[in-house]
């Protein structure tokens, strides 16, 4: 897995966490930390959560051969 992918998984887990508030507590902590909904700062966190969902649809497609295989690095001595 990239970096890139490593990254959107990451902001879709915290999309993911901010829409489980608002389904059971009506609590938006993207608003409440970056000043409301409309301010300018939670519309660009709420635009990189929206990209990088877009970026982890080509996990959902990816064969589970090719995901098991990633390359992984040893240490060296």
């Amino acid at each position: 897995m990239s970096a890139i992918q490593r990254i959107a998984l990451v902001l879709t887990i915290i999309g993911a966490i901010n829409w489980g508030l608002i389904g059971f507590f009506q609590f938006d902590l993207v608003a409440a930390i970056f000043g409301g909904q409309d301010a300018a700062l939670s519309r660009i966190i709420y635009g990189l959560v929206g990209i990088a969902g877009l970026i982890n649809l080509g996990l959902l497609f990816k064969p589970t051969e090719e995901i098991e295989r990633e390359p992984h690095t040893e240490p060296t001595h």
